[in-house]
């Protein structure tokens, strides 16, 4: 594993907490569901080796992040 490598596996690891920490904001009702499909989404995308794709795939990860979090902000879940 060269550097490269290990900040891209850093930056993925970093949303995947954050996603995660962001889930737990959620209603409980929807906690299990949202957990569950940010997990298949990391678990799709786990044998990618192209580290454009993978730029590209936090990249769009975090735009959804940055929604949902404003999503659960509006509706009170803090």
């Amino acid at each position: 594993m060269d550097l490269q490598d290990f900040l891209i596996r850093a930056r993925v690891l970093r949303l995947y907490r954050q996603a995660l920490r962001i889930a737990g904001r959620a209603p409980s009702s929807a906690k299990a569901e949202l957990r569950q499909t940010i997990r298949q989404e990391m678990e799709n995308n786990r044998n990618c080796n192209d580290k454009q794709r993978i730029r590209f795939l936090i990249s769009e990860g975090l735009d959804k992040l940055k929604r949902l979090d404003e999503m659960l902000d509006m509706q009170g879940y803090r």
